[in-house]
């Protein structure tokens, strides 16, 4: 409860005085976000782009990963990148697909144990991905975040008006968009867990704004002689607590489930801790603010908001 009351019982920010600052900042990394994937590109997994995968863990201590890469870099299997996996025991072998069917894909396997040997290491996992089913990944991974999208855009259409629809959308649109921009900076591998982080992100990210929203319209109906920048700095102090509890308890458990976690879902949990952090930003500094420029009308009388602030003066 102390934590709570860090904020006052009724904060009066002024949010929308910002917008200007904060929609050239958004701008300025969606832009960059599309600008660094196009030019570096993504460091797709296995997932997408097809090939080989294998985790292997030393028996005899800390596996010495310079030995490793010269033994098989000298049985002519092509690209063949090595990492340590989380433990000094622990790596992970990438071999590029090879030429030919699955068959030529198990030789390369049983290549690389062979070479490595059985004793020496123990072969905990291997994987083999074709180009054919990495491209049908990436369309299909395309194709459930547009129509997570569209669904958002039609479920807040319905329960709101359309204009909270497209600000919602374009919130989310920032959202994504500024998480894959930071896998293509940082190159961490971007695979078929991402793409979940990605949707598990819209999914927390709307939720954010709908309760926004949602306060937004109440207000709207309540204050009637207030203007509409009056009713959105009004909604967004009085959902300002809900909003940062929730951030900060969620990015408590993600710090939890990245430290303790474990490298395999480390790439996981760090989209989803951009994620609700960008996305507690997009909902106060780009959702609501874009409503601003939208001719919202009350539910009452359905004229502009705007329109019945002047009517109400002039009378």
């Amino acid at each position: 409860m102390a934590l709570l009351r860090l904020l006052p019982k009724t904060p009066s920010i002024d949010f929308l005085r910002l917008r200007k600052p904060a929609f050239g900042l958004s701008a300025l990394l969606v832009a960059g976000s599309i600008i660094v994937t196009v030019l570096l590109g993504l460091n797709f997994g296995i997932d997408f782009r097809g090939g080989i995968l294998m985790e292997v863990r030393a028996t005899d201590g800390p596996a010495e990963i310079a030995e490793m890469r010269d033994t098989l870099e000298g049985l002519g299997l092509g690209e063949v990148t090595l990492q340590e996996f989380g433990a000094e025991t622990d790596v992970l072998i990438r071999i590029q697909r090879q030429q030919g069917e699955e068959a030529e894909q198990i030789a390369a396997i049983q290549a690389v144990q062979s070479a490595l040997g059985e004793e020496a290491y123990d072969y905990r996992r291997t994987e083999f991905v074709g180009p054919t089913v990495g491209q049908e990944l990436i369309q299909a991974g395309i194709i459930a975040v547009s129509l997570a999208m569209a669904a958002i855009m039609l479920y807040i259409w319905l329960r709101f008006e359309w204009q909270f629809g497209l600000c919602a959308v374009a919130a989310l649109l920032h959202d994504v968009i500024s998480t894959i921009g930071l896998f293509a900076i940082i190159q961490h591998e971007f695979n078929l867990a991402t793409v979940a982080a990605l949707l598990t992100i819209a999914g927390y990210s709307i939720n954010d704004t709908v309760v926004v929203f949602d306060r937004v319209r109440e207000n709207l109906r309540r204050y009637k002689q207030a203007t509409v920048l009056e009713v959105l700095n009004r909604s967004l102090n009085e959902t300002l607590a809900r909003t940062l509890m929730t951030s900060i308890t969620t990015l408590l458990a993600l710090a939890a489930l990245s430290l303790f976690g474990g490298p395999i879902v480390r790439d996981f949990t760090l989209a989803l801790i951009w994620g609700v952090v960008i996305g507690t930003y997009s909902s106060v500094f780009v959702a609501v603010p874009l409503l601003l420029f939208m001719k919202l009308r009350r539910r009452d009388d359905r004229k502009p908001a705007d329109e019945e602030r002047v009517e109400q003066l002039s009378g």
